[in-house]
């Protein structure tokens, strides 16, 4: 698949966000799973590592679980279980690459970047401590226009010295205007949402270019859909370290 298919894989899974964010909590759950399975599916694909059915499973569900916790929990421990979640879902990888035994391919790069598709699904249930935080809920709003700017930065086949900065630029602004036109989010939050957010996708744009291959439909998924999902555990803590 041509590279900007994964943006729009991105802009889909924002949009999709946003919209169940202002639906109700059952519906934001479910597009948290169904992002936390497309990471599953799609991140063994992306790093090109066998067992990849196994792997799915392994990854995708400590993010569902993830995402039902932060559902249910009472406040303010929205993301108590995470950490949990996250712990056995490596620990699940671990013991699935021992039973492989040894001499197997790739079992080193297999452990470690299974290790960090564990993470991005599990980081998706902070778009749900979003919604559900007593302070300012528009931050889910605010967070994705600004990712979204990012990834259509990403979208501009210039070299990344020149996309790097602009998206990180585009994305710090496009959270202060978000935050003034559709909250009261105050200027200075909004930026560092924006400009963090705006850093996190133009890192992971740089992956897409490093791996230098043609990507499949799963492979697009879970790079597409992966940093989406980190974003929202972002705009959580910034959400409650400097608005609350």
């Amino acid at each position: 698949m041509r590279d900007w298919s994964i943006g729009v894989i991105g802009l889909a899974g924002l949009a999709a966000i946003v919209g169940a964010s202002y639906t109700s909590p059952e519906a934001l759950l479910a597009v948290a799973v169904l992002i936390a399975a497309g990471v599953g599916i799609g991140w063994p694909h992306f790093l090109g590592i066998p067992a990849k059915k196994t792997l799915a499973v392994l990854i995708g569900l400590p993010g569902v679980g993830a995402a039902v916790a932060a559902t249910y929990l009472p406040a303010p421990g929205f993301l108590d279980w995470t950490p949990s979640f996250m712990a056995a879902g490596v620990m699940a990888i671990f013991v699935m690459q021992l039973i492989r035994g040894t001499g197997q391919a790739q079992r080193l790069e297999s452990t470690l970047g299974s290790s960090a598709g564990v993470m991005l699904s599990c980081l998706g249930a902070g778009w749900i401590a979003c919604f559900r935080f007593n302070g300012v809920r528009e931050m889910v709003l605010v967070a994705a226009i600004s990712a979204a700017v990012a990834l259509l930065a990403g979208l501009i086949r210039w070299p990344d010295r020149v996309v790097a900065p602009l998206g990180i630029v585009a994305a710090g602004l496009a959270g202060p205007l978000a935050g003034l036109v559709f909250s009261d989010i105050a200027v200075l939050p909004a930026a560092i949402v924006g400009v963090v957010v705006g850093a996190v996708l133009v890192s992971f744009r740089r992956l897409v270019i490093l791996r230098g291959e043609s990507l499949s439909f799963a492979a697009a998924l879970g790079i597409g859909l992966g940093p989406v999902s980190a974003v929202g555990s972002l705009a959580y803590f910034i959400d409650k370290l400097l608005i609350f």
